[in-house]
């Protein structure tokens, strides 16, 4: 059973292109996104925006009055840009519901929130007082709502649904997720159909995952948090853990830190 799982521990191909040991001598540790970052261009060919690229920069209105960039408000924190098709729909209520209570321990990580959709701010003020109304639990939602009436915003991070266009209405947004680091590069995107909501647990995980990434040479493993991480090697040698106590070794292309436990998964609770 052993021989067999260790068949699926394949290095990365990325790593062996670029190996961390050289010489015989250990380099210094690059983090995970330093590694993964180097292969990809700030800007794409065919002007889609990828993993890597420079997100674009925008003005607009938003429920927490004008923006004159999007760069210039987030500053150099984490972002997370959240698209939705359209106000007073009931998935989408829900959702912005759910994010409202994961507000503060996105902040806790030094992590910004916005959302958009095509409606005006107007509608987006009117419709929060439905998202509280219907929320169980005691909301407040205090991150801002972009308009984006005339679809500027939307087609620039690809977000246009074209399945909800039609001959007499312009189209809507899918359910679009951008999590973008404090250098303003894309680090994450996701993309749900209309009928599907989003897990609001999954994108914080997905936050604490590229963090660590970003501090540290750790790749987060299936189903993480679970107490430990991944640790990829130029190589697969273990010559670059001498002296590291707080890593232990399972298999040379596989290494677990517990330097970097995570809390145990909560319970998801209802909006």
């Amino acid at each position: 059973m052993l021989a067999r799982s260790r068949t699926l521990l394949r290095p990365v191909a990325s790593h062996a292109r670029r190996p961390l040991c050289t010489g015989g001598k250990v380099s210094p540790m690059k983090t995970g996104t330093e590694l993964y970052m180097s292969l990809y261009p700030e800007a794409s060919s065919d002007s889609g925006l990828r993993l890597g690229n420079i997100t674009p920069d925008f003005a607009c209105e938003t429920t927490h009055g004008h923006w004159s960039s999007f760069h210039a408000w987030k500053k150099d924190k984490w972002a997370i840009l959240f698209s939705h098709p359209a106000d007073f729909t009931p998935v989408c209520t829900t959702e912005i519901g759910r994010l409202a209570l994961k507000y503060d321990e996105l902040t806790d990580l030094d992590c910004l929130v916005a959302t958009l959709s095509v409606d005006p701010v107007k509608s987006h003020e009117e419709w929060l007082e439905d998202v509280v109304a219907h929320c169980e639990n005691e909301i407040e939602v205090k991150f801002p709502i972009i308009g984006d009436a005339d679809r500027s915003i939307s087609t620039a991070y690809g977000m246009i649904d074209p399945a909800t266009s039609g001959e007499q209405e312009l189209p809507l947004t899918i359910r679009a997720v951008f999590i973008i680091n404090p250098e303003n590069k894309l680090m994450l995107s996701l993309n749900y159909p209309a009928c599907v909501g989003r897990n609001m647990d999954e994108i914080v995980r997905c936050v604490k995952a590229l963090q660590l990434s970003y501090q540290k040479s750790i790749a987060t493993p299936a189903n993480w948090p679970n107490n430990h991480a991944d640790i990829p090697l130029g190589d697969g040698r273990t010559t670059s853990f001498k002296g590291r106590p707080d890593h232990r070794l399972h298999d040379p292309r596989l290494h677990e830190s517990e330097a970097d436990r995570a809390s145990p998964p909560q319970a998801p609770s209802s909006c």
